[in-house]
């Protein structure tokens, strides 16, 4: 009886310190869980059909476009706007921009979708997990985070895992960039609503940050580091957008065209011309309200992540005396305006409807 009480004594004493240890290292070790399992790729062989598929119907278009621009297989991009909508929709300008992102480390100016349900705003959102949850087994956040944050002034920023779980604009382009780097390390940073004079404030102390990272450990924008813009252009039509009407020119074919005339406007007044304060300060205020920076005043789900990202960008640019970034167009669509790709046999679909009254616009553009 003696022996068998203290072997079992033994037991739990061993079963507890594997209890421990395991508890330990899953608090060490914290990982975000991807959210939307239906628009992208979760699975590696999800995501190898999808890039085979885009290729199939749109490679050709793509190498157009980068024959037209110069771009090749070793182009690098230092700052680059892509979409984060339904791969189905969008999935082609993904692989317009992606793959000549280069850099082992890649900084993600994400849109805060949920920023008002956890009362954030006026804030640079980082998270304390340690890896993300991807295709291609977890991918981990780059040491390089602690280092830009603690360069960082702390009035600047917060840390905020529960927004960062919640939100889905960062985790889109993740499996884009496991898939044609599988060492990519990634720092998301959620840029919550922000006036544009806060706006310039982070964003010169995060270039500064940045740059002073980068010399310290010897690394190259663009080569080592680069910095990518989550975004989706307009959200267009009198239905399905939470009882709100963004039809500013009505829902048919004619209103469709103008809208599309408007976002054309949008992007060749202020995101392809060189990088400067005048150029970024028109993108946001053809996108948020005058005298209320909350509030849309055309419905770009990226009015706060873009102008910070470039901002950020062109600090980064004339802090390190280089030349001005200037835009490349890769291209622009929306949800209504090509047949979606095909996913629904890979167990993905959609997370909307594509139609006149409820459609969406997608840019993307590289920075080099």
């Amino acid at each position: 009886m003696i022996y068998q009480f203290t072997c079992k004594m033994k037991n739990l004493a061993v079963f507890s310190v594997l209890f421990l240890c395991f508890f330990q290292l899953n608090a060490q070790n914290k990982i975000r869980q991807a959210i939307d399992t239906v628009g992208f790729a979760t699975k590696s062989w999800q995501m190898d059909s999808v890039v085979k598929r885009i290729d199939r119907l749109y490679g050709s278009a793509i190498d157009s476009v980068n024959s037209l621009n110069k771009l090749n297989e070793n182009t690098a991009f230092r700052l680059a706007i892509c979409p984060h909508d339904d791969y189905t929709y969008a999935g082609f300008l993904y692989k317009s921009v992606i793959p000549h992102i280069k850099a082992k480390t890649v900084i993600i100016f994400g849109v805060a979708h949920k920023a008002k349900k956890f009362n954030v705003e006026q804030k640079l959102v980082f998270d304390s997990f340690n890896e993300w949850k991807e295709p291609y087994g977890n991918i981990k956040i780059s040491g390089l985070r602690e280092e830009i944050i603690r360069n960082l002034p702390k009035e600047d920023y917060i840390v905020h895992d529960s927004l960062q779980q919640t939100e889905h604009s960062v985790e889109a382009i993740i499996p884009f960039l496991q898939y044609y780097n599988r060492d990519v390390q990634i720092i998301p940073i959620l840029i919550p609503a922000m006036d544009f004079t806060m706006m310039e404030k982070y964003a010169m102390e995060l270039a500064l940050a940045i740059n002073k990272v980068m010399k310290e450990n010897k690394l190259s924008w663009g080569e080592d580091i680069a910095l990518i813009i989550s975004n989706d252009a307009v959200h267009y039509g009198d239905e399905d957008w939470g009882g709100k009407n963004y039809a500013a020119y009505g829902c048919d074919n004619d209103g469709y065209g103008k809208a599309l005339d408007h976002e054309n406007e949008i992007i060749s007044n202020s995101l392809l011309p060189k990088l400067d304060t005048a150029n970024i300060h028109k993108f946001f205020n053809y996108t948020v309200q005058s005298g209320n920076w909350r509030e849309y005043q055309w419905p770009w789900c990226g009015r706060y992540s873009i102008p910070f990202g470039l901002l950020t960008g062109m600090h980064l640019s004339q802090i390190m005396g280089e030349e001005r970034l200037e835009g490349i167009n890769l291209g622009y669509s929306t949800s209504i305006a090509h047949k979606p790709l095909p996913v629904e046999d890979l167990k993905m679909g959609k997370t909307a409807v594509a139609n006149l009254h409820h459609w969406v616009g997608f840019t993307a553009i590289g920075y080099k």
